[in-house]
């Protein structure tokens, strides 16, 4: 018989649906360095939240004009209408080509998006393929670096226990199933 103790196996899941639906205890927005609002996921989480998302995005303080998250960091604000409390602005890199640096930001995004988490005590967190819509990284390079980024943060972290991977189609979510199988 486990006691309290005991540590919780972390999980990682896939599943395929709108981020907005989940209840978790944060979701992962794929924003922009505004943190205003943009397409994909970053509009659908704008929308679901309400305006008082957007009043907390514009309060958090510009590192320069027009930028509250740089590339590769990550942002907390409340989850407002959604059904997770908070949401983490993850600001993923633009596709260049691969030789511009891309692959590091896209892992300090995963990385500081769980730092948050676990910094907050949150035992659940969801992400988006993030970069792979409009900034057009290629999900086949993308998704092997999450699912490597995610395993090894719970290797070395209690928090968060449960990760998912929530896309918005099934070729994406397969692309998921079979790196984690793999």
């Amino acid at each position: 018989m486990a006691s309290d103790d005991a540590p919780q196996r972390s999980r990682i899941e896939v599943v395929q649906a709108s981020i907005t639906t989940l209840a978790v205890d944060a979701l992962v927005n794929a924003a922009n360095e505004s943190l205003l609002g943009g397409g994909g996921v970053d509009a659908a989480i704008h929308r679901g939240a309400g305006a008082k998302l957007l009043a907390e995005c514009r309060a958090l303080p510009e590192i320069r004009p027009g930028v509250r998250c740089p590339t590769g960091e990550a942002r907390l604000t409340g989850g407002h209408r959604l059904h997770a409390p908070h949401v983490i602005h993850a600001v993923g890199p633009v596709w260049r080509g691969g030789d511009s640096g891309e692959a590091e930001l896209l892992a300090s995004c995963y990385h500081a998006s769980l730092q948050l988490a676990a910094d907050k005590r949150l035992a659940s967190i969801a992400f988006p393929a993030i970069s792979c819509g409009a900034y057009g990284y290629p999900p086949e390079q993308a998704v092997p670096l999450a699912v490597e980024e995610v395993r090894a943060w719970q290797a070395e972290n209690a928090l968060p226990q449960r990760v998912i991977f929530c896309c918005f189609d099934a070729a994406m979510a397969e692309l998921y199933r079979q790196e984690l199988a793999g």
